[in-house]
């Protein structure tokens, strides 16, 4: 039982590393800023209801691509800011691991919306936010998009996945640690 725990911890770290390499050159800053912004456009344009949830949210954590790739054991990645009013607060990575019948690679990306100071605050005071533990976290489709009411949603943190690409199957951000970083600069 050891060995297989092994094995599978050694084939997760192999994905992980791989999916970094491919990334070796680590966007900078200006780069994670713009791909977030061309994201949360795209979003709006897209989504009903996203730029009023937008309009009421206290901040939004935009991970405008999320790299999954795997076969049996998956990891995905991505680089993504925290924007406070419109003005960018900090940067944040997106790290999760998966196994199972899963095999392919995709891209995505998703926004997180933050409704009260409570949930914004632990997102700023956690070592790591592994999401579906702590704020509640309410993943919003664009059926529920087309029928959200801002009155009801003040309190949580609520998602968009959006520009999806590829074929894997078993889309998802429960499990997912997002953690704060620095990018480059340049």
């Amino acid at each position: 039982m050891k060995t297989k725990h092994r094995v599978l911890a050694a084939a997760l770290a192999a994905t992980l590393v791989t999916m970094h390499a491919d990334g070796a050159r680590a966007a900078s800053a200006a780069e994670i800023e713009a791909g977030a912004t061309a994201a949360l456009e795209h979003l709006y344009n897209t989504t009903p209801g996203a730029r009023a949830l937008a309009d009421k949210a206290k901040a939004i954590l935009i991970f405008p691509e999320i790299v999954k790739g795997g076969f049996i054991v998956a990891g995905q990645y991505g680089d993504g800011v925290l924007r406070k009013h419109g003005k960018t607060e900090g940067f944040y990575r997106s790290v999760a691991a998966s196994y199972g019948y899963q095999a392919g690679i995709e891209t995505f990306g998703y926004a997180l919306f933050f409704m009260d100071e409570e949930s914004l605050r632990y997102l700023s005071e956690s070592r790591g936010w592994e999401l579906g533990v702590g704020p509640s976290l309410v993943i919003l489709d664009q059926g529920m998009a087309k029928n959200i009411s801002t009155t009801t949603l003040e309190k949580g943190v609520y998602a968009f996945i959006f520009n999806q690409e590829g074929l894997m199957a078993g889309l998802g951000i429960q499990g997912t640690k997002i953690t704060p970083f620095t990018p480059n600069r340049y």
